[in-house]
Formats: structure tokens, C-alpha cells, sequence
């Protein structure tokens, strides 16, 4: 995944992904530029699923302390 990608945020990574459907929905795009906007969506895909699962590591991570609060433990 090109270096650029990798830095977006989730939410910037899901704004390009709508933008690259509403392309290959919407225009008449060449079959080269449909296939380069495929390939851009799935790395993008895989960006969304790798911040996702960060999050889900980091959710399950949390716990209760004895005053009932929320904490984030180092616990694997």
C-alpha cells in the first residue's frame, strides 16, 4: 500500500472509497482506470479493516477498575 495511504484516517479512507463508487457507478470510465480505481478501493478497504481492528483491540482492552470506572489495561 503506497506510504500516502497509510496515513489517512478511517474517515478519510471511507470518504475516497465512496468517491471511487460513485465513479464507477456514475461515469464512463475506461476499463484501465476502472481497474486502477479497484485496485486503489481494495488497499483502501484494507486500511478501513486494519484501523477497525485497532479499534476492536483497544475496546477490548478496556476494563473496570474497583471504583467502576473505565481503564485501558496492557492485558493481551
Amino acid at each position: 500500500m503506497a506510504e500516502s495511504k497509510k496515513s489517512l484516517s478511517f474517515e478519510e479512507a471511507t470518504v475516497r472509497l465512496e468517491e471511487i463508487v460513485r465513479k464507477l457507478e456514475d461515469e464512463a470510465v475506461s476499463l484501465e482506470e476502472s481497474l486502477r480505481l479497484f485496485e486503489e478501493g481494495i488497499e483502501l478497504t484494507e486500511l478501513c479493516r486494519e484501523r477497525l481492528d485497532e479499534a476492536e483491540l483497544k475496546i477490548k482492552k478496556l476494563a473496570r477498575n474497583d471504583s467502576g470506572k473505565l481503564k485501558l489495561t496492557s492485558e493481551d
